[in-house]
């Protein structure tokens, strides 16, 4: 498969520096379900970003890390549309099973919870 094809989160939607992660979680509005951690905070732009934060408690292979920050990047490429405009999240993963599946359902509780998804489940 050539790269071009392949789809990916949008530079515009993805948190990376460090200030803005800061200010995420110095003002940012908590939200928890296991093993993901949703911290939320205006933006004041016209689309929202997300950062993702694995610490090598969780895996210490760099590797597994990535492809966990990869598979979450994707799944929220595929919601993007449907979440709420103008706010910065950052993803926070703690240790604890993370099969593709489980962390699907897990991105849907925690963004329905936090009140930005505007989906209905059964219609995915």
């Amino acid at each position: 498969m050539a790269i071009s094809c392949l789809k990916m989160l949008s530079q515009v939607n993805r948190l990376k520096n460090k200030k803005d992660f800061d200010r995420v979680f110095k003002k940012g509005k908590g939200f928890k379900e296991a093993p993901l951690f949703l911290k939320l905070a205006d933006n004041n732009l016209q689309n929202s970003r997300f950062g993702f934060v694995i610490g090598k408690n969780v895996f210490k292979k760099a590797t597994a890390r990535n492809k966990i920050k990869r598979q979450l990047r994707e799944l929220i490429r595929l919601r993007i549309k449907k979440i709420t405009k103008g706010i910065d999240g950052v993803l926070v993963v703690s240790p604890g099973s993370k099969n593709f599946q489980e962390l699907e359902e897990v991105l849907d509780k925690v963004l329905l919870r936090a009140k930005i998804l505007e989906i209905n489940l059964k219609n995915k």
